[in-house]
């Protein structure tokens, strides 16, 4: 047992290395009221695609109250709900892989985490987004998906070809 806290407290400073930057917190709304403890809510936010300017992903997730919520304790639903827009021209920044992780989270202490993912849809020019939850144990079928058409953004130049920059 000591050695699995001392393995966990080494590897929580780490874990938010590999993490994309923390999404923007647009708001909150409580959906369980706790009597001397914190509410649970419903948390919306905003990220911006890392590797894909012009795209903003906003996704709400249930937050947990109670004092194990409030000490980030509590093992998080794996619920989310997921929209992507087009919000400026779209550059990609590099290529891609199908399935590349865009933005991920702990949503555990240690063995739950939320991933949303990018692919392309080359038939139709689209960018396609998934947001589920994984464990490292078992999984959750939870999830959402959603679609961004690559569409011209106040120019007279042709959009690019998601196919040109995600690849199998």
């Amino acid at each position: 047992m000591k050695k699995l806290l001392l393995a966990l407290l080494l590897w929580m400073p780490l874990a938010g290395i590999a993490q994309a930057e923390d999404p923007d917190l647009i708001f909150k709304k409580t959906t369980v009221w706790k009597f001397l403890s914190p509410d649970s809510k419903l948390g919306t936010y905003a990220i911006d695609d890392p590797e894909v300017e012009g795209i903003t992903c906003y996704f709400t997730v249930p937050e947990k109250g109670g004092w194990k919520g409030w000490l980030g304790l509590a093992d998080e639903l794996s619920k989310a709900s997921l929209s992507c827009q087009q919000v400026a021209p779209i550059k990609f920044k590099r290529k891609l892989s199908q399935g590349e992780e865009a933005f991920s989270q702990r949503r555990s202490l240690i063995f739950k985490r939320m991933q949303i993912v990018r692919g392309c849809d080359a038939k139709r020019n689209v960018l396609v987004y998934l947001v589920y939850t994984d464990r490292i144990i078992d999984g959750s079928p939870e999830n959402s998906t959603a679609s961004v058409p690559i569409t011209p953004f106040g120019m007279n130049e042709a959009p690019p070809k998601c196919s040109e920059w995600i690849t199998e």
